[in-house]
């Protein structure tokens, strides 16, 4: 029998990219809420298992030759469980090649564009004092524009992002996506991306992924000592 992993997670993006991936591969965890606004991912315990004050996180402790192991980062986490579950990561080796540059592609550019589209458009301005900066938020929005053109484009090729078949791509990537209201984005002319949004959020698994503890996301814009913690903390 499976032995629980032990899963470190708040109700962001990149934390819903694990609880999806774990319910779509029906692997057990143990949850352990780390509230990002309240500054636990400074605590050092949590540092021990992901130095970069990041979560999600995970230890199995059945890793590799049945020892324990932690891993931090989204795409690592997920790359590892693909492997160690044979699920989702593509058939072929060509297609686990496409699955890692979409991977990849949402790591390095969309998670990180549509995050300071997020914080420009809608948290910098509600700071106290309030930061409205028009260059940064054009700036943020239209990357992250051009970034929802390419995919729009790939979906038009694929069902889903990396072929024809759900991958962990899809599942980092989708998080993000849902979001393009909040990063003042449009649907109107990427029909093939809003298409594939309602695909992978139609999946009973990525459902009750995006659920969990879905009642402790709080409103950055009005959570001051939030703010405070997450965008003023000193390294």
């Amino acid at each position: 029998m499976t032995n629980p992993i032990d899963l470190y997670y708040w109700p962001t993006p990149n934390g819903w990219k694990i609880t999806i991936a774990l319910e779509e591969m029906g692997l057990p965890y143990n949850l352990h809420l780390v509230n990002i606004g309240a500054g636990e991912q400074f605590e050092p315990d949590f540092l021990k298992i992901a130095p970069n004050n990041r979560m999600p996180a995970i230890i199995d402790p059945d890793g590799p030759d049945g020892a324990p192991i932690s891993i931090f980062e989204s795409g690592a986490i997920l790359q590892y469980l693909a492997r160690k579950t044979g699920m989702f990561g593509g058939p072929t080796e060509r297609d686990r090649i496409a699955v890692d540059q979409w991977l990849m592609w949402q790591m390095g550019g969309l998670g990180p564009m549509a995050g300071q589209a997020h914080h420009f458009l809608k948290y910098a301005p509600a700071m106290e004092p309030p930061n409205d900066l028009p260059y940064a938020k054009d700036r943020y929005r239209a990357e992250t524009g051009r970034l929802y053109r390419v995919l729009d484009t790939q979906l038009a090729k694929h069902e889903f992002v990396a072929g024809d078949f759900f991958s962990i791509a899809d599942m980092a990537i989708w998080p993000w996506a849902t979001l393009w209201e909040g990063q003042e984005q449009l649907l109107d002319d990427k029909p093939h991306m809003a298409r594939w949004l309602e695909t992978v959020g139609s999946r009973p698994a990525v459902q009750k992924g995006r659920a969990v503890a879905a009642d402790s996301r709080a409103d950055l814009q009005a959570d001051k000592k939030a703010q405070e913690v997450l965008f003023k903390r000193q390294a």
